[in-house]
Parts: C-alpha cells; structure tokens; sequence
C-alpha cells in the first residue's frame, strides 16, 4: 500500500471519527452519522458500521438492519457513474428488462455490483419519474429515454473517456 493511500485512509477515519463525535450524544442520530460516513466511504463497508457501533454504543445488529433496510445505504462501493434502470410499470412494459439485460452484457456487471475499473455501478429501481419517456434509465442525474437495446453501447461510450 503505498504512503498515498494510507493517508487517504487516515483521512476517512478522521473525518470518521469526527463524524461520530459530531452526534455521539444525540438520541436518534444514526441515519446522520451513516448518511454522512457513506458520503466519506463512498458505501457502509461492515468495518465502518463496527467503529460506528462501537464509538456510538448501537449494535452493530441494529446498525446492520438500517443499512439494509434503506436503499439509500449501501453495502457495495458505487461507480463514479451510477446507472439505474427503471422497471417501474411503465417501463417495464416498453422493455426495461431488454435495457437491464445489455447493460450488464456490456458492463459486465450484474445488478448492485461496480465494475472493476470503478466507473459504473447497475442498479434496478422501481421508478424513475419519467414514465412517458419509457424505458428509462438514469446515469447520475443524466436520463436517457425511449431506449432500445441498440441505444446502449451509444450512450455508455459517453461515460467511458470521462
């Protein structure tokens, strides 16, 4: 491991640490401390929900069923490029399953998994907002709609030289 990421890791257990001085002492801060530890991780590695159990006084069984209750917590790091595909009805039935399929033939990751580069993480979400542009997908805050499978490999090499 090299001088550079030591210092990185340092870095994110200070800012860890300062995190949970931060709400130590306030009744019902867990969502905070793990919304703003997973904005230092980039996910709820168990390592970090261990230190803050441990710091904070919560088991870790409860830390753990908040993590995996809320979908805005995650277990697995993330891409730089989220992309979420939407399988709400609507898409769905215009063939949101057909965009999923290409997107992970293409990333070659299945869904909640980051490719190995770390460029892009799949998910499948029930909705997107966007039903009249169905299927949809969603890359960041970039939509994409009234997609066929064609449209995929297009669309990703935008994200690729970035």
């Amino acid at each position: 491991m090299s001088s550079n990421c030591c210092a990185c890791v340092d870095e994110k257990e200070r800012k860890l640490q300062e995190i949970i001085e931060k709400y130590k002492n306030i009744n019902g801060a867990l969502i905070p401390v793990l919304h703003e530890a997973q904005d230092v991780y980039g996910y709820l590695p168990m390592s970090v929900q261990k230190k803050i159990s441990e710091k904070m006084n919560i088991p870790l069984s409860e830390i753990y069923g908040v993590v995996t209750f809320y979908t805005q917590f995650s277990l697995k790091p993330k891409g730089k490029y989220k992309v979420s595909t939407c399988m709400g009805t609507a898409c769905y039935v215009k063939g949101s399953n057909l965009i999923l399929d290409k997107l992970k033939e293409k990333l070659g990751i299945s869904v909640g998994d980051c490719s190995e580069d770390g460029r892009f993480s799949l998910e499948a979400c029930r909705c997107i907002g966007a039903c009249g542009l169905a299927p949809v997908i969603m890359i960041n805050d970039d939509v994409y709609g009234k997609l066929s499978p064609d449209d995929i490999d297009k669309i990703l090499d935008k994200y690729k030289d970035l």
